[in-house]
């Protein structure tokens, strides 16, 4: 007999299934980088992001002409610990403050000509309480996977990713707490701006949360939907559907790359094509960011969330194209290159 299937096999299909990125383009952008009519390494990372891009995208010289700004949203039960200064209504009014077009990430994604998708996620149903149960079984965790993979449907050439969520930024620590130990307190920050009392309230609930669910943390899936959120989930979807279509990730903040770490518990290779977009002032990002192996294209002292800091790294990613596609070669304007 074969045991029954489980609604996350097939998430575990899809990691072991992962393609890598192309070899060759990658070659061949690396050797056009030491053409170009400028000392060699001398752009620094945006030589590095331009080779990073071929790979991903199988082409010498890659594009970006339809940059998505996925947004995901969703609430939370431990919200009811006092985690937060806001309540959990300020989501659904930041989602219609997205859709009217008056948040902080419309007005970077239109400078940039990023174009921007809001999925709701069940807001007037929070996750449970991650201090008192599971945030999610087993089977809406992975329907949430699967929803957030909806966002590689438009087939975009660079997806960046981003939240909104009142209370997420303990679940998210919950997360972190839960796939890398230490204690409650070095996940913990204060978010969308707790007071010191706050603060120690969101310590808690992280520790309880984990004492809870202890038993069954050492899957990284069980770890994601017992103490995580429906957003984070549907970032993680996400990003396996990216590395499946070589669609390049840019992820913003703590919050989404707690999604992000999930996956790489699982499997280290599966964020190989996401870049960290900016390190966030939320106090445990610059760790996780070290664990991850990811270092960000910038560091302007950000925790807004949304996506921002994800968003402003597209004019990097847009700029290292440019140059890279766009610069002359030695041959091409007849300048001498560097003798051997």
């Amino acid at each position: 007999m074969t045991a029954a299937k489980r609604p996350f096999d097939d998430i575990r299909a899809l990691l072991a299934g992962m393609p890598g990125p192309d070899a060759a383009a990658a070659a061949a952008a690396r050797a056009r980088q030491a053409e170009l009519t400028k000392p060699p390494g001398s752009l620094g990372r945006l030589e590095e992001i331009a080779v990073w891009l071929a790979g991903w995208q199988g082409k010498e010289k890659p594009r970006i002409d339809q940059p998505l700004m996925a947004v995901f949203a969703g609430n939370h039960g431990v919200v009811a610990r006092g985690v937060s200064p806001y309540p959990q209504s300020v989501t659904q009014a930041m989602v219609a403050n997205f859709s009217a077009g008056g948040a902080a990430i419309n007005q970077i994604c239109k400078t940039f000509d990023i174009s921007l998708k809001v999925y709701e996620l069940a807001l007037d149903m929070p996750t449970a309480d991650i201090t008192r149960g599971e945030a999610l079984d087993e089977r809406s965790c992975a329907a949430t996977m699967a929803f957030g993979m909806e966002a590689l449907a438009s087939k975009p050439d660079l997806l960046c990713l981003g939240e909104m969520g009142i209370g997420n930024t303990t679940v998210a620590a919950a997360i972190y707490h839960a796939l890398w130990g230490g204690r409650a307190e070095d996940w913990v920050g204060r978010g969308t701006g707790v007071d010191d009392e706050g603060l120690k309230r969101k310590a808690e609930a992280v520790r309880e949360a984990i004492e809870l669910h202890r038993p069954h943390l050492s899957d990284p899936l069980e770890v994601l939907r017992r103490v995580g959120g429906r957003e984070i989930a549907a970032m993680a979807g996400a990003i396996l559907a990216a590395r499946h279509q070589r669609t390049p990730v840019v992820l913003d903040g703590y919050v989404v790359c707690s999604a992000a770490a999930a996956l790489h518990a699982l499997e280290p290779r599966a964020i190989d094509h996401c870049l960290a977009g900016h390190v966030s002032a939320e106090t445990a990002h610059r760790e996780a960011l070290r664990r991850l192996g990811l270092a960000p294209l910038l560091d302007l002292g950000m925790r807004l969330g949304e996506g921002t800091g994800a968003a402003l790294a597209v004019a990097i990613i847009k700029a290292a194209i440019a140059c890279h596609n766009g610069m002359a070669t030695f041959a091409e304007a007849g300048v001498a290159g560097k003798e051997g």
